[in-house]
């Protein structure tokens, strides 16, 4: 992956979701890159906000509980930014099924009144949206590029699709600069782990830790995963970047592996423990994606970003981080 040439030092940065997995694994990497950040989370027990994840630089950065659906609090928020990254939603998708309309106005609504506000307050800000692979639904083919069609299985889907054009349509109407990361399967240090709403990994270490056997639901799909400092990177050169102005692209890993085999991974690297092989449940097995994995090539080609870290040692560092801190995160 390319250097980062732009740099952060002095530049006003909000980001939304700042105290869940990927919002804090941003902040730290940005402080260190000289910026002035902010933090906005609402810290609603169900999405992943966790004061823990800021744990030794509290004192260096800015924090402002509040919600992305309250508009006053982002009008006064919003100005005088150099750079959002727009990291706030909610991730459940059987939560988006079950109340669709909480994810209608976190994922959709609210995006769409942070542009809004935005383009009154400050239209020279840069935009970097945190999207997902989610929207594609069952692929037609794999690996899955970004000219591949848009089938959502689900209410977040649908809602993340609706956000993440919000955020292009304003960059090609209005010239508020913005792009859109789709990411897959994200892991490491921070991720919540105290149930599968997030990512189903996390349930899986949390059980693993404790000795009790973790659930794979059949077990053959295949998925991709990227470690969170890969993905942080690709944020990083998407802000930097003009040229990913007005573009999607994808993330995605190198090593796409089955459910069943990754099981048998983390439990290799943890040195015990095991799992049980159970049919879906009816109501996951109605919006599961089958087999997935990502075409990453746009993103490598336009902005350089290539993951750099593998799947095994991404695991291992999972695992080491959470048998020392799993009490902050259940």
């Amino acid at each position: 992956m390319r250097k980062i040439h732009q740099t952060f030092e002095r530049k006003h940065v909000l980001i939304t979701g700042g105290l869940g997995f990927i919002g804090s694994n941003l902040a730290r990497r940005l402080l260190d890159l000289g910026a002035e950040v902010t933090l906005v989370d609402s810290l609603i027990p169900e999405y992943g906000g966790n004061l823990f994840n800021i744990a030794g630089i509290e004192n260096r950065l800015r924090i402002n509980i509040s919600d992305v659906r309250d508009e006053h609090s982002m009008r006064y928020l919003v100005q005088e930014q150099d750079y959002i990254f727009n990291l706030a939603g909610q991730t459940s998708h059987l939560d988006s099924m079950q109340d669709p309309f909480t994810d209608l106005e976190i994922n959709s609504r609210a995006q769409l009144s942070i542009l809004e506000t935005c383009r009154k307050y400050n239209p020279t800000v840069k935009i970097i949206f945190a999207s997902t692979r989610q929207i594609y639904g069952k692929p037609d083919y794999l690996p899955v590029d970004e000219k591949h069609p848009i089938r959502p299985v689900d209410v977040n889907g649908i809602n993340k699709l609706a956000g993440e054009w919000y955020h292009i349509l304003y960059n090609n109407v209005y010239g508020i600069r913005a792009c859109a990361l789709r990411l897959t399967n994200t892991y490491g240090p921070g991720m919540r782990i105290k149930d599968a709403r997030q990512t189903f990994l996390g349930i899986w270490i949390k059980l693993l830790l404790e000795g009790k056997p973790f659930e794979i639901w059949e077990g053959q799909q295949l998925r991709d995963f990227n470690y969170v400092d890969d993905a942080v990177d690709a944020f990083l050169v998407a802000a930097e970047s003009k040229k990913a102005d007005g573009q999607i692209f994808n993330l995605g890993g190198d090593e796409a592996i089955s459910l069943h085999n990754l099981g048998k991974l983390l439990v290799e690297i943890y040195g015990k423990g095991e799992f049980i092989t159970k049919k879906f449940p009816a109501d996951r097995k109605r919006i599961d994606i089958g087999d997935y994995y990502s075409d990453y090539r746009k993103i490598k080609k336009e902005l350089g970003w290539t993951p750099k870290i593998s799947l095994r040692e991404g695991l291992t560092r999972s695992i080491e981080y959470y048998k020392k801190y799993q009490q902050q995160y259940k």
